[in-house]
C-alpha cells in the first residue's frame, strides 16, 4: 500500500501533523515508539495552552486520543521504532517515492514524509539520575522552574541552556546553583553577567563533575568532585536541572535530509520542509531554537498543510506518479 503521508513520532509534533492530514483526507500512517514526547515525565505542565495544568501522562492519553478520532484516514503503528527512511522510485521527471523501514522489520512506502521523532534530552549517566527523573530531576527549565517554588536547585551546565535555566528559575526558586564541568561557564558574557546580579544565584561551581544525584523519595543534593583538587563533596538541594543539551533523534534519516552540526534536521520554517522533497519535519528533531510543545505542534500543522499542497501539486504535475 502506498500511503499519502507517512509521520514518524508520537508527540505533540506528530499528533498535530496526524489530525491535519486526517481533516486533509490524506491516507496517513502514524509510526510511533509511543505517545506523549519528552513531556510525558512532568508531573505538571503548565504551558500547553488551554491547560493550565495537565500531567504529560494525561497529555499523552489526549493527544494518542486526538489522533485516533480519525480511524478511516489515520492508521497507527504502536509501538513501533522507524530506523531507515530512504527514497524510492526516483526516476527522472517523477518525484519520489520513500520506503520508512521499523524495527519489526516492516517496510512501508508514501508520497510523503513528515519526521516529528522528536529528541533526547542529553543525560549525565550517573546514578541516581534516572531514579529521581521526575521526582526532582528535570530537564526543561520552561516547563519545569515553577514546579520548584521555594527550593534549593542546582542547574548542571554552565552553557547557555544551563544560564538560561537559572533565569527561569528565579522566580520561584529560594536559591540556585549553577555547576559547571570546566573552568568557566561557557554561555554568553551578558547572560552570565545577568545571572550573578540576582540575589537568589549562591554560587557558580566550576571544575564540577557529577557523580551522583542523592535521596530518598525525592532529590535531597548532588555529590560531585572537584576536578583540580580531586575532593568529593556534596551539595544539598531539592531539584537538579540537568541541561547539557539535546541529541536529537534523527540517525533514521542521516544521507537523505540536509542535518546541522548538531544532528538537528535543517528545515525552512516557513513551510517545515527539508533539503528533500517531500519530506517535511516539525518540532524538536529540527532546527527551529525554540523547543516547546506549542511551537512543535504549530509547525507541524505547517508540514501537514504543506505536505497537502505537494501531494496536489504532484498530482497535478506528474499523473504518472499516482498510477
Amino acid at each position: 500500500m502506498l500511503y499519502d503521508v507517512i509521520i514518524i513520532g508520537g508527540g505533540p509534533a506528530a499528533c498535530a501533523a496526524a489530525v491535519y492530514t486526517a481533516r486533509k483526507k490524506l491516507k496517513t500512517l502514524l509510526i510511533a515508539e509511543s505517545f506523549g514526547g519528552q513531556s510525558i515525565v512532568s508531573d505538571d505542565i503548565q504551558n500547553w495552552i488551554g491547560e493550565p495544568h495537565i500531567a504529560g501522562f494525561d497529555l499523552a492519553k489526549k493527544l494518542e486520543g486526538h489522533v485516533r478520532a480519525f480511524p478511516d484516514m489515520v492508521e497507527i503503528h504502536s509501538p513501533e521504532k522507524a530506523v531507515k527512511v530512504s527514497g524510492i522510485s526516483c526516476e527522472e521527471g517523477r518525484p519520489c517515492d520513500y520506503a520508512v523501514e521499523t524495527d519489526r522489520g516492516n517496510t512501508y512506502q508514501g508520497k510523503a514524509v513528515i519526521l516529528a521523532a522528536g529528541a533526547r534530552r542529553r543525560k549525565l549517566g550517573v546514578p541516581g539520575e534516572e531514579k529521581f527523573e521526575g521526582k526532582g530531576v528535570a530537564y526543561c527549565s520552561t516547563c519545569d522552574a515553577a514546579l520548584f517554588a521555594d527550593k534549593k536547585v542546582a542547574v548542571v551546565g554552565g552553557g547557555n541552556a544551563g544560564l538560561e535555566a537559572a533565569i527561569d528559575l528565579f522566580p520561584y526558586a529560594s536559591e540556585v546553583y549553577v555547576m559547571e564541568f570546566g573552568e568557566s561557564p561557557k554561555g554568553d558574557p551578558v547572560t552570565l553577567e545577568e545571572i550573578k546580579q540576582n540575589p537568589k544565584l549562591k554560587g557558580i561551581i566550576v571544575n564540577a563533575q557529577t557523580l551522583e544525584v542523592v535521596g530518598d523519595t525525592f532529590v535531597a543534593g548532588i555529590k560531585y568532585k572537584d576536578r583540580k583538587t580531586n575532593e568529593e563533596k556534596m551539595l544539598a538541594v531539592d531539584g537538579v536541572f540537568i541541561e547539557i543539551g539535546s541529541v536529537p533523534n534523527s540517525e533514521f534519516v542521516k544521507g537523505l535530509v540536509d542535518l546541522d552540526t548538531f544532528g538537528q534536521v535543517i528545515i525552512d520554517s516557513k513551510h517545515a520542509s527539508t533539503s528533500q522533497p517531500g519530506i517535511f519535519a516539525a518540532g524538536d528533531i529540527t532546527d527551529d531554537p525554540y523547543k516547546q510543545n506549542n511551537i512543535s505542534a504549530g509547525d507541524a500543522v505547517k508540514a501537514a498543510l504543506s505536505a497537502y499542497a505537494y501531494i496536489l501539486q504532484r498530482q497535478k504535475t506528474s499523473p504518472a506518479a499516482e498510477k
